[in-house]
């Protein structure tokens, strides 16, 4: 019978715990395999600070878009007014990211009443977030408007109800609430132009159930028919309730 192979020390070595590891934690010591109580206790207190490191990131995004609309209902800017920047931010502006040739502007949107309806102006460049600071969408030369403005119909989540067949941008929210910050662009000249284009062009309003967007047919089968997958295009909605355009109290230039 032929003799079996002897594993080599080389590789047992490779495949068993060492009796010491030296790491940023200090030395951990390993006698015959089993981690002493020393060690058990460090690696126990690594993970803890690892798993709480991991929270706080985790949480960071969301308690930081929560306390900004703190900011805002404390400044007296509720949810679906507007803040419309009146000027050009420049280098005293507290801004980490901001530049100094668009004009900015910013929303909470509330979803907490049911869909919600945003019309944009054209020539932005905005985003569309949850509280969580997930993206929602993008409008304007990077969203589905390619920058020619449309009406974004914005669904919170566990909403079941009819939505239009088409004329709507129709994006749904895993949160009750979405945050807006959006900049126009300017045509030329000083930012008064692209802040009355906002003013005048940005608005809020309720999503009304059987209007624009919905076929004569779907009311007549039933009511407004619920919500189909497929291309959407922007249109004139019309609703029963005033639309919210941008806040007249804009922000002074910084």
């Amino acid at each position: 019978m032929a003799q079996s192979a002897r594993v080599p020390q080389r590789t047992v070595d490779s495949v068993s715990t060492p009796e010491r590891v030296e790491t940023r934690l200090g030395t951990l010591e390993f006698p015959l395999g089993v981690p002493t109580e020393e060690t058990q206790r460090r690696i126990h207190d690594h993970l803890d600070h690892v798993r709480a490191l991991n929270v706080f990131l985790n949480a960071h995004r969301g308690v930081s878009t929560w306390a900004t609309r703190d900011a805002f209902l404390a400044a007296g800017v509720n949810d679906n007014d507007v803040l419309l920047f009146s000027g050009l931010m420049d280098s005293t502006s507290l801004f980490l990211t901001a530049n100094a040739d668009t004009v900015y502007f910013v929303s909470f949107l509330d979803l907490t009443r049911g869909p919600l309806v945003v019309d944009f102006p054209p020539a932005t460049l905005c985003f569309v977030n949850d509280m969580w600071f997930r993206w929602v969408t993008d409008v304007g030369t990077v969203g589905a408007d390619r920058g020619a403005g449309g009406s974004y119909l914005f669904v919170p989540p566990g909403y079941d109800g009819p939505l239009p067949e088409d004329g709507f941008f129709v994006r749904r929210s895993r949160t009750t609430r979405l945050i807006l910050g959006g900049r126009a662009f300017l045509g030329g000249g000083g930012p008064e132009p692209a802040v009355e284009r906002i003013r005048q062009g940005l608005r809020i309003h309720p999503y009304a159930a059987g209007g624009y967007g919905t076929s004569i047919g779907g009311i007549l089968g039933g009511g407004p028919p619920r919500h189909r997958r497929g291309r959407r295009r922007p249109g004139p909605p019309r609703s029963n309730s005033p639309p919210r355009r941008a806040s007249s109290r804009a922000a002074a230039s910084p």
